[in-house]
Parts: C-alpha cells; sequence; structure tokens
C-alpha cells in the first residue's frame, strides 16, 4: 500500500470509530488500541492523522490530546464527474440520485472523494461538499498551452477541471503559445490553480497527428512502447524449437490459409480444412500461441495486462504488443511454420460438431486471402481472381482444393448462423465507416463498408471455437475457474423507449419474455432492412443492449444466444484471450483450478480498457469525419434525424454517417418547439414535424475538427 492511501486508510478508521461515538472523547492512546496499533511509529501515525483530521474539521480537539466528533454530519466516498459546463456531480453508492457540487474544489473529473451533504434545501437536488481527495483517476492530461506576462498555463477540457493549470518549472522542451501539450500533475497547494509540468509537445492544434494523439492521451492510452519492453520482445527467438514441435500436434501439411482485411499486419487466427469420410469435414481454428511467448510475470505480459487491447483509430493501430511479437513472431503469415493454440471440430454441412479437441498445434498457412478475394471465390465459385482485386495487383487462380473448402466452409457458415438466429441470436448488420487518406493523413473520402459472406464465414468459425472453448471448461465438475464474456438482457426502460419510437414508423415489439424479446428483436431489424429508418433503428436497438464485459461469473451471452461464450481467438489483440488460453492449457493437463478472485478483477480492468478503447476509436472516427466536412461548408447533403433533444436536432449525413446538429432558433419558416415525448420539434403555426428518423436536407455551417463538432442548417424535408 501506498504512503498516501495508508494515510487515508488510518484517517477513514480514525473517523469511523469517533462518527461511530459522537458523544464520547478519544486521546490518540485509546485509538490507538482500537486500531490494534501498539508500535510508536504507527502510534506518532495516529497522532498526525488526528491532527490532520481536526484541521480539516473533521472532528476537534476539546482538551489537549483528546478528540471528539466536530458534528453530526456523515462523510461519504463518491465518484466526481463534471459537465461540459464544468458543473459539478458526484456518484456515490450511498445515494440512488447524483448529488451537486457548486463549491469550489480541488478534484478533477473522475477523482474519488471525500464529502458530505450539505442540509436539504427543500426539493432542490441534494448538494455536497467535498472535504478531501481520496484517489486521483489519472495524472497526466491534454490541454492547450497559454502564455501569460511570461507565466505557462495550459486550459484543458472543463469535462476534466474547472479551473487552467500553472506551469511551476521552466519546461525542459520547445513550446510555444497555442501547443497541444501533455502535462503531469505535481501539486494543488493553497493557489486556485493546480500546478503541473509539460512532458510533452503534441504539436499544433487541428493537425490530424497531434489530435489523434491528443484523442489518445485523453484516455490515459499509450502510442508508444517504452525501450525495455521493446528490447525484451526483440529478444524472443523467432525459430522454432524442435523439442517443442514435437509436442504439439502436427497441422503442416493440412491445408491452411488466413482471411483478413485488405490492410491488415497481424493475423491472429487461421482455418484448416480436411475432408473426411461420410460428407464430413474437420475445420481447425487456428490462434496465435501468444502465451508460449508472453509468459505470467514478463515485461511483456506486465504491459499488455496494462494496455488491455490494440486500439483501432483510423489512421493507425496502437497495439497491445510490440510489433515483433503482434506482426512477425505470432503472426501467422503465409509460408511460415508458426506455433498455435487450436480448436479442431469434426463437422456435418449443416454446422453439427460430431468431434472435438483442443490443442498446442504447430502449422504452415498456405495462402493469405483478403476478404473481397475470398468474397469473390464465393460469388464466382471459381477460382481465378483477376488483378482488380489481387493483394498482390497480379491475376492468379486459387487451387481447386481451397475453392472447395471455402465453398464448404462458407455453405456451413451460413448453416450456424441459421441455428443461431433459431436460438434467438440477436443479428446487427454491422457498417464500419472508412476513410481513404493523403500523405498528411488528411481525409479525402469516407464510406460505409458492410460484411458479406466472407467476413461472415470468418466470424462464424470464431463464434463456434469461442462456445465451445468456454462450455468445454463451464461443464466440467468440480467447477473451474475460467474467463468469460457475457453479455447481460436489454434494459426493460430502454427497451419500452424503442417500442415507443418504432411505434411511429408502424413497428412493433413483443417483450413478454427474453426469449420473445430476441426473436421480436430480429423480426424488426429484417423488415426495416433497405427503408429509410434502417440506420436510426438499428442505432437505437444497439442502445437499447447492455454492454458485453469481461467476467469469471458466467451468465450466458444474450446478444449471440450462446449459454457459454469467451473470447480465445485473438490473443495479439486482447489481453482476456491470452488468459483464456492459459486457463485451457493448465485444465488439459489436468491442473487445480485457481481462485477466482484474481481473474475477477483483471478482468474489470480489461472491460475497463476496452471501453477506453472504444471511446477512442470513437472519437478518432468523429475527428475525421469533421475534418472531411471542413472543405465542404455551403455544399448541401441529404441526411436522416438521427437524434432529437431540447437543444437541437442530430442529423446524421447519407453516405458518410458524418452526424452535425441544427439549433432550434436556425429551423426555417416557424417557431419551433420541442415535443420530448415524440422526439420532434414542432411549429408552433404550421404544425410541420422533424421527427426522429426523418430524412431532411441540409446544409453544412461550419466545421470544427478541434471540438469534433458539425454544425448544421436545415433546408426542410426530402421528399
Amino acid at each position: 500500500m501506498g504512503k498516501k492511501k495508508k494515510t487515508l486508510s488510518v484517517q477513514k478508521s480514525i473517523l469511523n470509530i469517533i462518527e461511530q461515538h459522537p458523544a464520547q472523547s478519544f486521546t490518540y492512546k485509546q485509538i490507538s488500541s482500537r486500531l490494534n496499533i501498539d508500535d510508536p511509529s504507527g502510534r506518532n501515525h495516529v497522532i498526525k492523522s488526528l491532527k490532520k483530521l481536526t484541521t480539516l474539521n473533521f472532528i476537534e480537539q476539546v482538551s489537549r490530546g483528546t478528540y471528539k466528533a466536530k458534528s453530526q454530519k456523515k462523510y461519504h466516498e463518491g465518484i466526481l464527474d463534471l459537465s461540459g459546463k464544468g458543473v459539478g456531480y458526484i456518484i456515490s453508492e450511498d445515494f440512488e440520485e447524483d448529488l451537486l457540487v457548486k463549491e469550489n474544489h480541488k478534484a478533477f473529473s473522475g477523482d474519488t472523494v471525500l464529502f458530505y451533504l450539505y442540509p436539504s434545501r427543500g426539493k432542490k437536488r441534494k448538494e455536497a461538499k467535498i472535504i478531501d481527495v481520496l484517489e486521483r483517476k489519472r495524472k497526466q492530461f491534454v490541454g492547450t498551452l497559454q502564455k501569460k506576462n511570461g507565466t505557462l498555463f495550459v486550459r484543458i477540457s472543463p469535462k476534466i477541471s474547472q479551473v487552467d493549470f500553472f506551469i511551476d518549472k521552466k519546461p525542459k522542451l520547445k513550446v510555444e503559445d497555442g501547443d497541444r501539450v501533455l502535462i503531469s500533475f505535481t501539486t494543488w497547494k493553497e493557489t486556485k490553480s493546480p500546478q503541473a509540468e509539460i512532458i510533452e509537445v503534441l504539436g499544433l492544434p487541428g493537425e490530424a497527428n497531434t489530435e489523434i494523439h491528443t484523442i489518445l492521451a485523453e484516455y490515459g492510452l499509450p502510442y508508444k512502447f517504452d525501450p525495455h519492453i521493446e528490447a525484451e520482445a526483440n529478444n524472443i527467438d523467432v525459430h522454432l524449437n524442435s523439442n517443442e514441435i514435437e509436442k504439439r500436434e502436427d497441422y503442416r501439411d493440412v491445408l491452411t490459409f488466413t482471411i483478413d482485411p485488405t490492410d491488415a499486419k497481424d493475423y491472429d487466427d487461421a482455418i484448416s480444412y480436411k475432408t473426411l469420410e461420410d460428407d464430413l469435414f474437420e475445420v481447425g481454428i487456428h490462434i496465435a500461441d501468444v502465451s508460449h511467448y508472453v509468459t505470467p510475470g514478463s515485461l511483456l505480459d506486465d504491459e499488455a495486462y496494462q494496455r488491455g487491447t490494440s486500439v483501432y483509430l483510423v489512421d493507425r493501430v496502437v497495439p497491445m504488443l510490440p510489433e515483433q511479437l503482434s506482426n512477425k513472431v505470432c503472426s501467422l503469415r503465409p509460408d511460415e511454420e508458426k506455433f498455435t493454440f487450436s480448436a479442431i471440430f469434426t463437422l456435418d454441412k449443416f454446422g453439427t460438431v460430431r468431434d472435438q479437441k483442443f490443442c498446442k498445434t504447430v502449422i504452415n498457412s498456405n495462402y493469405r486471402f483478403a476478404y473481397h478475394e475470398a468474397q469473390h471465390i464465393i460469388e464466382t465459385r471459381q477460382g481465378e481472381i483477376p488483378k482488380e482485386i489481387s493483394l498482390s495487383k497480379q491475376a492468379y487462380t486459387a487451387s481447386p482444393e481451397v475453392v472447395n473448402a471455402i465453398l464448404q466452409l462458407d455453405e456451413t457458415a451460413k448453416n450456424l448462423r441459421k441455428k443461431r438466429m433459431q436460438n434467438g441470436a440477436i443479428s446487427f448488420d454491422k457498417e464500419e465507416v472508412k476513410f481513404e487518406l493523403d500523405e498528411n493523413k488528411k481525409p479525402i473520402a469516407v464510406f460505409v463498408k458492410t460484411s458479406k459472406e466472407a467476413n461472415k464465414l470468418i466470424e462464424e468459425y470464431m463464434l463456434l471455437a469461442n462456445k465451445k472453448v468456454s462450455e468445454f471448461i463451464a461443464k466440467q465438475d468440480p467447477k473451474k475457474t475460467f474467463v468469460f464474456r457475457i453479455h447481460d438482457e436489454p434494459d426493460e426502460e430502454k427497451l419500452d423507449q424503442l417500442k415507443r419510437i418504432i411505434g411511429n414508423f408502424g413497428y412493433s415489439l413483443n417483450l413478454a419474455s427474453p426469449e420473445t424479446t430476441a426473436h421480436s428483436i430480429n423480426k424488426l431489424l429484417k423488415d426495416i432492412r433497405n427503408k429509410k429508418e434502417q440506420n436510426l433503428i438499428d442505432t437505437l436497438t444497439i442502445r437499447s443492449m447492455s454492454k458485453a464485459i469481461y467476467s469469471t461469473q458466467n451468465i450466458g451471452h444474450y446478444g449471440l444466444g450462446f449459454a457459454y461464450y469467451t473470447h480465445f481467438t485473438s490473443p495479439i489483440r486482447r489481453y482476456p484471450d491470452v488468459v483464456a488460453h492459459r486457463l485451457l492449457q493448465h485444465y488439459l493437463e489436468e491442473k487445480k483450478s485457481p481462485k477466482h478472485q484474481v481473474y475477477e478483477t483483471s478482468m474489470k480492468h480489461c472491460s475497463a480498457m476496452e471501453l477506453l478503447a472504444t471511446k477512442a476509436e470513437r472519437d478518432s472516427i468523429k475527428f475525421m469525419q469533421v475534418k472531411y466536412m471542413e472543405g465542404r461548408i455551403g455544399e448541401r447533403f441529404v441526411g436522416v434525424i438521427s437524434g432529437v433533444v431540447e437543444r437541437g436536432i442530430y442529423v446524421e449525413i447519407e453516405g458518410n454517417k458524418c452526424e452535425g446538429m441544427i439549433r432550434p432558433q436556425d429551423i426555417p419558416g416557424d417557431f419551433f418547439v420541442y415535443d420530448e415525448r415524440e422526439y420532434a420539434f414542432v411549429g408552433k403555426k404550421t404544425k410541420i414535424k422533424y421527427q426522429l428518423g426523418d430524412r431532411v436536407c441540409v446544409e453544412v455551417e461550419g466545421a470544427d475538427s478541434i471540438k469534433r463538432h458539425l454544425d448544421l442548417l436545415l433546408i426542410g424535408h426530402k421528399e
């Protein structure tokens, strides 16, 4: 335990004792006795803590060396959350509603604070006063440097701090007024401003590289590896040990290939295919054996755990593992022998698993296909790949053997998907926003990609492996510790809200039970396909879903319709997959189940890091979208109303999914009033209604890539 945490722990313990006996006085000896502290150093710590609590007005000294509760105040812990306008709220498990914080305090958004309630003031929101910061969420912040009469300040987002930071030491780096900088908090003395030092200059605001680095820094995500981490990765022997090969099942002579995006650099999964008798076939899902190289307690393992996941931004990937591992040693590149951890299934064409095994293997991938190459084979049922879509830019012909494998795997994948849908899985047609960037990483085109059969082929076999691995362990007796990917049932309130909104479009939902809800949602998603309201209802439906997380406590995966599910298939980019590999091998060796508490803590961390990565990815997309629209001021587009709130209307532009806002006062032709129940603005005289899901014509009025905000003018409805 750190020195500060130990001090805070003693202070909290003292407060608990004194508050439980508000009418009683205590000497430091009595407090020490109750805390079982009998050494001189510990008692001295108690004396200092009593003096600190007196200074903070928590307790009072009634006579020399004697203390008692100052008042009947009850102190609570909570998390401070600042709005964009700097207004503070405290989220605490002790209260159902958030608490308002009006007075100045020395806390940043996300900090754990100690507070007490003000006396109730009628029916207004309860107010709280922050007494102390118990734990800082972060020590590093991103802001814009400002020089004032030779003094340096850094302004950061009001969502994080209500005040600017004062740079108390002359920077070692060369800095200019207006630079975007990364700072490290040092202290907050009896002054208005917290003190900090500049540790990195990110660049000029508005530039793509600066803003992407800013996004990473805002979420506390690293964008490079320390040299000693790189050194450990570079020292890994890339040659396969012959003794280790002998311990593994040999799949080097079995037809094997990868199917990935065109720009993929790490290939952590490959599929092997072999025909068997009785119209059966064997499919091997071979996953990079990262756990063979990244061992518990190593620097690489600690770094991978801290990162939790790779981060996929528009212009770069911030990998969980150094390039030596992610793109070389563990990447299943063609014509290279690799160690893998495999799930091997004997299947019929309907996708029924007749046999299965999980084992360490060695493979040699024969082909690397891009999704569009495999898609061409599926669509034409032929192996001729034209140069226009070839990864090598040269026309070539895939062998009849691999064409047959892809076609058989595709047919069975469709049957696996059909079974999932029948069992209550929810089918979202995923749309991805993609960008074409110039040499300066400036977006010159935005387009939307959807999943086709080749994508879904790979998805189904990865799902099968993840499902069967988790099922294999979860069904063992006695129960064993494992890491699951869980997804709770949707929030009832959000589902009721969704039902109300889609009713405006003539659709309905049956929410009688989780099973009927899932089938009803699937019917809805099918009914809206290719309709103008599809994207809107897709988005609203996704928002009604719970967030999938990692846990040792299995509740199943509602969205997939699986009773058991884990993440096993992407250990290069997800730490929970590495843990799943280790535990699976542990049980294959018939070792005793470890206690779950350590794993539960690590899975909570991984879930939190995944959420940060997702937010960073979304912010990078939003930045690039707005950056793209900066050159289109005055141009008109057709879009769909994607959100209606009191402060305005959000419109998502068709084709590029850029979203902007229209202020109520800028809606032409009338004075428009917000209708919360109808999710609409309605003209007071004309009764014209602009409602969620309406197609409208808009004009780009302004684009601020630094704030990631797009302003639109409403022209009118689009017929």
